[in-house]
C-alpha cells in the first residue's frame, strides 16, 4: 500500500508542476481527474482559446467557437450549455466536468432534437422553439448567398443576433 501511495505521489507532483505552465495540455482524462484533485479549474466564461486547448479532446476550432460565443455575450451555465455550443452530447464532455467551473447553474436536462444549421429546410427551422419565421428565412437566405455557417458564433455575427437568442437556439441547432 505504501509503495502504491508513493507511486501516486510521484505522479501528482510532476503534474502539479506542469499545470503551472500555461501551455501544458492535459494528456488524458485521467490527468484531468488528477488535475481536479490538485485544484486546477477552468472558468468556462472567462477561458481563452489557449485555456480550452489545455483540455484533451477539444480542437482549436471548437475552442475558438466557444470563445467567440462568450465574447458575443453567450454565457455557459452548465455542461449541457457547452455540449449544445459544441454540437455534442453532455456525456462526451463529462470526463472534463471535474475541472470546469461555471458561474451559474441552470437545469437544461434531457435530449433535445437538433437540426443542422447548414442543411435544415425553412420548415425545419420554423419548427424550432424561439425561431420566428422571418429569422428562419434570413438563416436560409444568408446561407444560400454566403455559404455554410462555421458555427453558431458565425450565425450570430452574420445575422446580428442577440446573445440571448443564440443562447436559446444553441440547444436546437448544430453546425
Amino acid at each position: 500500500m505504501l509503495k502504491r501511495w508513493q507511486g501516486l505521489r510521484a505522479q501528482l507532483h510532476p503534474l502539479a508542476a506542469r499545470l503551472g505552465q500555461p501551455n501544458y495540455r492535459l494528456q488524458s482524462y485521467q490527468e484531468v481527474e488528477v488535475a481536479a484533485k490538485l485544484g486546477f479549474t477552468l472558468d468556462v466564461n472567462r477561458a481563452t482559446v489557449d485555456d480550452w486547448l489545455r483540455l484533451p479532446g477539444l480542437s482549436i476550432r471548437q475552442a475558438q467557437g466557444l470563445v467567440r460565443l462568450r465574447q458575443a455575450g453567450v454565457q455557459f451555465h452548465c455542461l449541457e450549455d457547452l455540449a449544445a455550443a459544441l454540437g455534442t452530447t453532455p456525456t462526451q464532455l463529462r470526463p472534463l466536468a471535474a475541472v470546469l467551473s461555471f458561474c451559474y447553474y441552470e437545469e437544461h436536462c434531457g435530449t433535445l432534437p437538433t437540426v443542422s444549421l447548414n442543411q435544415a429546410t425553412l420548415s425545419q427551422l420554423c419548427g424550432l422553439p424561439g425561431m420566428p419565421p422571418a429569422l428562419a428565412q434570413a438563416v436560409v437566405q444568408e446561407r444560400s448567398q454566403r455559404g455554410p455557417y462555421q458555427d453558431l458564433a458565425d450565425l450570430q455575427r452574420r445575422l446580428g443576433l442577440a446573445p440571448e437568442l443564440v443562447q436559446t437556439l444553441m440547444y436546437y441547432l448544430r453546425p
